[in-house]
């Protein structure tokens, strides 16, 4: 997506745009409950986003998942990205927008959180990971009364679904993908795979981008990105 610019004169690490912000995409991860990778989404999709511009976490869940993650480098395999725990939700991402081309929230995993809530209003985008059983599609459907509350002060927020922990060969996973087709929230068309590289990397406080063992993640991680933010 490309940099939007509303004005004025901004600072941006070690460049001066002229005759505007460069405002930041925000992308927020949310879920209804914990178990269904929202981390691990949100934490790799940053170091992939992070290959195509400065990009900022901001770890909105009281758990600190994302922060315990990026805490945790070993071997030299430090988390490449910044990760901040926000105070003022709103207020934190939108000022960090001017010096950032991505923004990525990880949510408390729970709808109701006055969080989550504010984290919608603010974002470009809202992805939603589900795992490929019923009853989390079933508890995804309250996800569309909290962006009809959403839209109201933020119209333009773009929500889809995301099937994490897909198995090709899983009759489960398949019959997933034809249910979301008809549910309300549309869905990408790519997911994630079960894969113990994305486990390895939480353990090592790296991305899959960072693990040798970790291309074809990191691809799916891609794919993903692709789909959001198309070029």
């Amino acid at each position: 997506m490309p940099l939007r610019y509303t004005g004025g004169r901004v600072r941006t690490g070690t460049r001066t745009f002229h005759g505007g912000n460069m405002t930041a995409t925000v992308i927020s991860i949310a879920n209804l409950k914990g178990g269904s990778g929202k981390t691990t989404l949100t934490m790799n999709l940053a170091a992939g986003l992070g290959r195509r511009g400065r990009t900022l976490v901001v770890d909105a869940d009281p758990q600190g998942s994302a922060s315990q993650w990026a805490g945790g480098g070993v071997n030299g395999k430090a988390y490449p990205h910044s990760v901040i725990a926000c105070g003022n939700l709103t207020g934190d991402v939108r000022g960090f927008m001017p010096d950032y081309r991505y923004i990525v929230i990880d949510c408390p995993p729970s709808l109701e959180s006055q969080i989550t809530q504010a984290s919608a209003k603010v974002a470009d985008h809202m992805l939603i990971p589900v795992l490929p059983s019923p009853m989390d599609l079933w508890a995804s459907v309250r996800m569309v009364d909290t962006l009809q509350n959403a839209r109201i002060d933020n119209p333009e927020l773009k929500a889809r679904l995301i099937l994490n922990q897909l198995e090709a060969r899983n009759a489960l996973s398949r019959s997933m993908q034809e249910a979301l087709a008809e549910f309300e929230i549309p869905a990408l068309a790519n997911g994630l795979r079960r894969r113990a590289v994305y486990r390895s990397a939480a353990l090592e406080g790296a991305s899959v981008y960072d693990l040798g063992r970790g291309k074809h993640a990191a691809a799916e991680i891609d794919a993903i990105i692709d789909e959001v933010l198309p070029q």
